[in-house]
Parts: structure tokens; C-alpha cells; sequence
């Protein structure tokens, strides 16, 4: 349906619908059918059935709960909702040609409601639901990475290139010592969380936070830099890790992260790839620690997108390679890497669940660690200071990266 028939007082919310799902059907047209239907991790459902699960969350919340319409798809109820199948019975899915007709039947309704929808009551579901589109097309194309990974295969989203280390040579000194920098901060309180439309109910409300004086990072932390860690058998010290994560290091021996490349080209990018243990390692092992959430957003007060998010590139970028700072002088804290944080995702005083308790009030549990920032696969519409997301500390399959703090 063209936007211009839809009135003008609802443009925002339907091009914001058009854009996020232009951006869905683009990664649908470029996933491989043999990959559609399986797993490529078993923490994580197919491919195809977060296709689905857009569809089915969008017809069930707008059409079926703002609307009061009759379910349009009555028999994906179980194969699409969240607590439906577990994960690894999510594999037997219609073909992507089926569920492709699924999101544009749904999204034709959907725009047929806008049309007569009071938006202006009903605003924060639609600008939830944009979200939701746009989390969950950040974790096809990771998961679609992990697919490539496991069959060697060379795709547009991501193009690491392997070859014998380049990281030994005097130019590692030369392009790493310039991103050392560490900036202060200030002690004193500021506003920490959203009380904006879009924000989630994990980031309401607003409230005041004092911190003391703290040193962070300019950057993040870059493949060249990281390297230095695994060059002094970081991996293989346990006085580096905590007892969780030396735990977690026993069962899991990794030597490096997950998204890795050690060609000069890739030096000055993010560390990429890194579960929260192996990042609160490298902390340690520099003698810096892992930020606070609340430490994290201080410092990015005032930074601005940096150029390369919502896959513009299909990787990530040099921590330098854009002018984007915050206003203590912090560069690259939006769209490149997720930033792991040392803190537990909780509540913020005076919480409500929105729109249901199993969106971030269940996680409440002492068990995920809050990640900041956005990457490169993150697009516009959850790419901002406040938004919070979250993993085990195990997790390192997300584009996930970390700078350090210091108290001094």
C-alpha cells in the first residue's frame, strides 16, 4: 500500500513500518534456502522462524489485541509465539516463499487498520512493535554469520579475511598506541534512562544518578589491542579470569574471539565476538575493569550515530573512522559493537512492565549482563544512549564488543 494514502498525522509510524520492513524483506532475499530451516546454534531458533515470528507478533498485537480482528493465522499460533516450541523443534517451517506471504498478508491488514487506528492513544505499541522488527533482523543477520562461519562460506554481511598473523609486525604498536586514550569523567549525577515514546520498559523511567570521578576508554577495545592479550597466553592464565568465567573457559576452550580476523586490515575494528567473561579478562589483564551500565551512558551523553549501523557496510568499521563523539569526548559508542557492561540487567526504581511481563520483566534474574550501544547490524530505530539489551555472559555468538574503565 502506497503511504500517501494513509493520512498525514500517521507518516511517521507508516514509514518507519515501510522502512524497517523493506529492511526485513532485503535479509529474506538474500538467505539461502539450505539455511532457512536449521539451526546454526542450538541457544538460537532457525532462520526462518524469526520471519514468522515478526508476522505473528505484528497480527497478534495490532490487529488482533488493538484492533480486536480474529486471529488472520490461527495455526502458527504454536510455531510462531515465543513460548510455543522449544527451540530446537522450530525447524519444520513452511517454505520462505509461504512465510514471505505471511509478513505481507499481515502487514496489507495492518495498514488497512492504521488508516482508522487512534494512534495517538495507541502510539508506544506501534513504536514497540518497529522495535521488535528491528531486534529481531539483527539476530537473523547474526545468526545467518554463524550459518557462513560453519560452511566457510563468503557473503556480503560479513567478509573477514584469514591469513597468517600479521599482529607481530611493529605496525601493531604503531596503529594501536593512538586509541589507548582514556577520557574523564566527571563525578556528579545525570539522567540515566528515557522517558521518550519509544523508550522500553526497561529504559522508563528517568531518573538521577550520581557517579563518581572515572577514566573510560576514548574507544573500544580493537582487534589489535586485544591481541595482545592473546599473545601473553591470556587464554591460558587463570589469574586473568574469574572463577565463572575460568569455569566457563574449561568447558568451552576458545583461543580467541569468535568473530576474528588477524589481518592487518581488521587491526584498528572493534574486538568482535567476546563473551562477557572473556572481556572482563582482558580488563584485568590491562589492569582497567568493565564499565557500569550507568558509567557506560554517562559517558555517551551526546554521542551521535556513527555512520555504520543497519548493515550499511556489512561489518564493522574502524573505531576511528568517524568524527561521531560524545559530549565527554567518547567516539564510536553507537552502531559499530555492542558494549559489554559489568552490570546485571534489573529493574530501574518504579519499573512497569510493557507491554507484558515476559518482555524484560522475566530477565530480571541475576543471570544476563547489560550489553550498550548498538552494532552494525543494529538498525536506526534501537540505536540510542538509554536502550538496553541483554545476554548470558556466556553468549558470545552477537556482535558484541567492550571498552574499560578506570578509577583513578
Amino acid at each position: 500500500m502506497k503511504l500517501a494514502s494513509i493520512p498525514f498525522h500517521k507518516q511517521s509510524i507508516a514509514t518507519e513500518l515501510y522502512q524497517t520492513r523493506q529492511n526485513t524483506l532485503d535479509l529474506l532475499s538474500i538467505i539461502d534456502h539450505s539455511f532457512f530451516s536449521h539451526q546454526a546454534h542450538p541457544e538460537f531458533s532457525p532462520i526462518g522462524w524469526h520471519f514468522g515470528h515478526i508476522a505473528f507478533i505484528e497480527a497478534y498485537w495490532i490487529l488482533e489485541y488493538l484492533g480486536g480482528y480474529a486471529p488472520l493465522f490461527p495455526e502458527y499460533q504454536r510455531l510462531f509465539s515465543a513460548d510455543g516450541l522449544p527451540k530446537q523443534e522450530r525447524q519444520h517451517l513452511p517454505s520462505m516463499m509461504v512465510i514471505k506471504d505471511y509478513l505481507q498478508a499481515v502487514r496489507a491488514k495492518v495498514f488497512d487498520y492504521l488508516k482508522i487506528a487512534p494512534v495517538a492513544k495507541q502510539e508506544r505499541l506501534w513504536r514497540w512493535l518497529i522495535q521488535h522488527e528491528s531486534q529481531h533482523s539483527e539476530t537473523i543477520t547474526f545468526i545467518w554469520q554463524l550459518h557462513q562461519q560453519a560452511h566457510d562460506l563468503r557473503h556480503n554481511i560479513i567478509n573477514f579475511s584469514h591469513s597468517t598473523s600479521q599482529f607481530g609486525s611493529q605496525s601493531l604498536t604503531d596503529k594501536t598506541a593512538k586509541l589507548d586514550a582514556m577520557v574523564k569523567v566527571k563525578a556528579g549525577e545525570f539522567v540515566m534512562g528515557s522517558n521518550a515514546i519509544q523508550a522500553l520498559d526497561n529504559e522508563y523511567p528517568a531518573h538521577l544518578v550520581h557517579l563518581d570521578d572515572y577514566w573510560i576508554d576514548r574507544y573500544p577495545v580493537t582487534c589489535g589491542q586485544y591481541y595482545q592479550f592473546i599473545a601473553a597466553g591470556g587464554y591460558q592464565k587463570r589469574h586473568y579470569w574469574s572463577e565463572q568465567g575460568w569455569q566457563w573457559l574449561q568447558q568451552n576452550p576458545v583461543s580467541q574471539p569468535l568473530f576474528w580476523s588477524d589481518n592487518l586490515d581488521w587491526i584498528d575494528h572493534p574486538v568482535c565476538g567476546v563473551s562477557y567473561y572473556e572481556a572482563e579478562a582482558y580488563a584485568k589483564f590491562i589492569d582497567k575493569r568493565l564499565p557500569t551500565e550507568a558509567e557506560w551512558e554517562k559517558a555517551a551523553t551526546g554521542a551521535s550515530l556513527n555512520s555504520n549501523h543497519h548493515r550499511i557496510i556489512g561489518h564493522t568499521s574502524s573505531v576511528d573512522a568517524y568524527l561521531d563523539s560524545s559530549k565527554y569526548g567518547c567516539r564510536d559508542m553507537l552502531g559499530n559493537v555492542w558494549e559489554w557492561t559489568a552490570s546485571w540487567f534489573a529493574a530501574y526504581p518504579n519499573f512497569n512492565n510493557y507491554p507484558y511481563p515476559g518482555y524484560s520483566e522475566v530477565y530480571f534474574d541475576n543471570q544476563h549482563r547489560v550489553l550498550r550501544g548498538g552494532s552494525w547490524a543494529t538498525n536506526n530505530s534501537v540505536l540510542r544512549t538509554t536502550f538496553r539489551n541483554w545476554y548470558y555472559p556466556e553468549v558470545r555468538q552477537i556482535f558484541a564488543g567492550f571498552r574499560c574503565v578506570k578509577d583513578r
